[in-house]
């Protein structure tokens, strides 16, 4: 996923799960805490910060300004924000976060697949 749109995803998630009673605290910090490491971002684009804050009440409209701003922000050259990004979609969609990460056909037999990170394995066939 493109880090302009897992930022937007996440927002758009963070935003919607934590106008819900039941959202942990954690939640609702960690989309917080993105909102700030964008709005000081967007310090010296007020145009930025009415977007970000306009994506809040209507995810589908402001999508793509958002999405634009963000790139004209050059926010992926912030590992704060990226991080905090993936931290906000780990806690509200969990079995979203790694989908796309591997992709995988197998086309014939296979014997001993191993898929992941850090993988220490020693087969014997």
């Amino acid at each position: 996923m493109e880090l302009v749109t897992l930022i937007e995803s996440a927002l758009a998630a963070g935003a919607a799960a934590s106008a819900k009673d039941t959202a942990s605290q954690a939640i609702k910090d960690s989309y917080n805490g993105l909102k700030v490491l964008l709005l000081r971002k967007f310090a010296d684009k007020p145009k930025g910060k009415e977007i970000l804050i306009d994506h809040e009440e209507d995810p589908d409209t402001y999508e793509k300004p958002l999405k634009r701003a963000l790139a004209e922000a050059h926010v992926e050259d912030d590992p704060a924000i990226s991080e905090a990004a993936r931290r906000l979609m780990t806690l509200v969609q969990p079995q979203q976060i790694g989908i796309g990460k591997y992709h995988v056909q197998n086309t014939g037999p296979i014997q001993g697949q191993v898929i992941g990170d850090r993988n220490q394995v020693t087969q014997n066939f």
